[in-house]
């Protein structure tokens, strides 16, 4: 257990990002993600909002579990009362230690945006977070308390969102668009903000450490400036995206599902 929890530093040799070990313990934790969400969500999609939302409501609290948790055992571990304020809800990921407790708590179009923005970026996460996570895997052994919660937070907004799409809890209206992009905006500010402060780098705002943001790093040199704004306008664009493929194929399914006698008056109305 203290080799696990890395009291004293870890003794095992750090298997490496990439490593077929990294890729079997976090495929095995996208595959279990995964089924998960479709078995709740499947099983819950003609259910009432309030059978619906439970699920979400215990994704909150053990996503906060875990991460409160980590925080304590690593300000053991460091013997370091601060080590918190490198544990802040300001990378992308850890946004959703925010907005799936909106999504289950809150109601109106706050609530509604939360759940687009879960189901928007949850995956991503969970994605980026795991097989993209080369700032963990290249510094820990996979098996290890570091890995072993970092992969369960993100496989928890991963569930959310896959969970929230299954169980058809989206809304995806344009009125909230904005608020979607606006809690975003607040995130990035708040993250370079305290960047500057105590040196850190939420929301690699800063450089890549190892992961895919590194290909931006080096194609602007490092700039302070232009390498920031490019992985901004990379959130932007990936939510312009979701929302435009998003509206499509709506579309198309809405199109498919009509009688083509319905599609043909519609045509000669117009």
């Amino acid at each position: 257990m203290k080799e696990f929890f890395g009291f004293g530093g870890f003794n095992r040799p750090v298997e490496g990002f990439l490593s077929w070990q990294h890729l079997t313990f976090v495929g095995c934790m996208l595959l279990i993600m995964a089924v998960l969400a479709y078995v709740f969500g499947r099983k819950n999609k003609n259910a009432d909002d309030k059978t619906k939302n439970k699920v979400l409501i215990w994704s909150a609290i053990l996503i906060d579990a875990f991460e409160i948790a980590k925080i304590i055992i690593l300000s053991f571990r460091a013997d370091d009362p601060m080590v918190w304020k490198y544990n802040l809800p300001l990378f992308m990921c850890s946004l959703q230690l925010i907005t799936i407790p909106l999504a289950a708590f809150s109601k109106g179009r706050l609530r509604e945006a939360s759940l687009d923005f879960v189901m928007i970026f949850g995956i991503l996460g969970a994605t980026l977070g795991t097989i993209g996570a080369g700032n963990i895997y290249s510094c820990f052994p996979v098996f290890s308390f570091d890995t072993v919660v970092s992969a369960i937070t993100h496989c928890i907004s991963g569930f959310a969102s896959l969970y929230i799409m299954f169980a058809n809890m989206t809304s995806m209206k344009k009125s909230n668009e904005i608020i979607t992009f606006s809690i975003l905006t607040t995130a990035c500010v708040a993250a370079y903000i305290v960047n500057v402060i105590i040196d850190y780098n939420y929301m690699f705002l800063m450089r890549g450490d190892g992961t895919p943001y590194d290909i931006l790093y080096a194609l602007v040199n490092g700039s302070r400036v232009f390498y920031p704004l490019l992985v901004v306008a990379l959130f932007f664009l990936y939510i312009g995206a979701f929302y435009l493929i998003y509206f499509r194929a709506n579309k198309k399914a809405e199109e498919k599902n009509t009688p083509k006698a319905s599609q043909e008056f519609a045509t000669i109305k117009k």
